[in-house]
């Protein structure tokens, strides 16, 4: 069943790439075997959102800037939390809470942990609104040349069309203009 290995150099050899697979099995888990998937739960809030809010507010105002809340709850229908989970696949956790609340529908407090400045994926761009004047500015100026180039075009179309034969001599018969009405 077994056979016989002639070199005691290749038993040794064997023995060792054996133990090299067997303890590859027990090395850290970050080649990604198995793979962990992201966990995203709540909502996101930025700086900007939480400025929107001002004492006074209805819910349905506070649902407009904030988004839906995660947790309301029937015994403290007063209070809304936005909490905010994420736990990359490998790394550490993010946890963040906010709480706003209400009396007679109208807001009068709102606490939490410090929000980010950005969306996840929001780029931070310091001259942000001039970017969106240079490219208001590039469409405007895209728009006029394509508006130009239109008109250029119609205008050799009506240059490059042949002229009606019955069009040529005015002054014959069936070629007088048709009257107004």
């Amino acid at each position: 069943m077994f056979a016989r290995i002639p070199s005691r150099s290749l038993k040794t050899g064997l023995a060792v790439a054996a133990l090299a697979v067997a303890l590859a099995g027990c090395t850290s888990n970050k080649w990604g075997f198995p793979y962990k998937a992201p966990v995203q739960q709540g909502n996101w809030i930025t700086q900007e959102q939480v400025a929107l809010l001002q004492p006074g507010m209805t819910r349905e105002q506070v649902r407009f800037a904030l988004g839906s809340p995660t947790l309301t709850s029937v015994l403290h229908a007063n209070r809304w939390d936005y909490p905010y989970y994420f736990k990359p696949g490998y790394g550490a956790s993010q946890e963040r809470k906010f709480t706003v609340w209400f009396e007679n529908d109208r807001l009068v407090r709102w606490e939490g942990d410090k929000q980010p400045d950005l969306q996840p994926y929001q780029i931070n761009t310091p001259d942000a609104m001039s970017d969106e004047k240079t490219d208001k500015r590039l469409d405007q100026d895209e728009t006029r040349v394509k508006e130009e180039q239109d008109e250029q075009d119609e205008q050799k179309r009506d240059a490059d069309a042949p002229v009606s034969p019955l069009n040529q001599y005015p002054g014959q018969p069936g070629n007088a203009p048709e009257p107004l009405l």
